[in-house]
């Protein structure tokens, strides 16, 4: 029986400094792998979870995002992690950290969307649409999920890695957990404001063409006008920030270790 939130820790345990990575939807803990084999992390404790409902990990409780932003504090607080480092609907759990005060340290976002017109509208649909037929549209995007991951340019085996951990999600899960997600980025709050505002030091990353997640004109605006804010763009489509672009996400991680108090 596997346990929520399951920890995959590298790096030495006397590290200085360490980093929680919390993956993106359906994935878990090891879709980090190539991050955390990166050289400008050597030296790093490095602590990746999967989130619960995510590649086949129970779902346990409140699966809000509030409510995992604060099991994730607790969690980053026994970990004595610096930084935290999201993608995708991890980055939205790390943004709520930030702006709910569970975590006070520098914070990257890797393909988050802040608002749903953010998200793809293929998901959004399938979201939607499965809260009122039944789980079966999640049960088919799943199948085509992998398809995807193959024609991916991410090395072997950690691109068998990330297919094997997508056949473990159950589209049940994935309908309880993305629905408080869709509905959460869909509040009326103006996330980009309040992450200019918390004056956490943050940085936004995204692909130049619209991967995991997107901005709007005025989100960018916002965030580019913020003194705390880093935006960083990745040249070309990533859909995968953590494992098509690996190194540029641990570069950005070592400035965001280098912020650290």
């Amino acid at each position: 029986m596997r346990e929520a939130w399951e920890l995959l820790v590298t790096g030495p345990p006397d590290a200085e400094r360490s980093v929680l990575l919390l993956p993106g939807g359906a994935n878990a803990a090891r879709s980090f792998d190539l991050v955390m084999a990166e050289p400008a992390l050597a030296g790093v404790r490095l602590v990746a979870t999967t989130l619960p409902g995510m590649a086949g990990a129970p779902v346990s409780g409140d699966v809000s995002v509030p409510a995992l932003s604060r099991r994730a504090g607790e969690l980053a607080a026994e970990q004595r992690c610096d930084v935290v480092v999201g993608f995708s609907h991890g980055a939205t759990v790390a943004l709520d950290m930030v702006l709910a005060g569970h975590f006070r340290g520098p914070v990257v976002l890797l393909g988050i969307s802040l608002t749903p017109e953010d998200e793809a509208g293929f998901f959004r649909a399938v979201v939607r649409t499965s809260e009122r037929l039944g789980s079966w549209p999640f049960a088919a995007l799943f199948r085509l999920m992998p398809m995807m991951v193959k024609s991916a340019d991410i090395p072997e085996p950690h691109k068998s890695e990330l297919i094997e951990d997508l056949k473990q999600n159950r589209p049940g899960d994935a309908v309880r957990v993305c629905s408080v997600y869709l509905d959460y980025i869909g509040s009326d709050r103006d996330f980009a404001a309040e992450l200019a505002a918390s004056g956490s030091p943050a940085w936004v990353v995204h692909a130049e063409k619209k991967g995991d997640g997107g901005l709007t004109d005025a989100e960018r605006a916002t965030l580019a006008a913020a003194p705390d804010v880093t935006l960083v763009t990745l040249p070309g489509a990533v859909f995968l920030i953590p494992d098509e672009a690996p190194q540029q996400t641990a570069a950005v991680i070592a400035d965001a270790l280098a912020k650290a108090g």
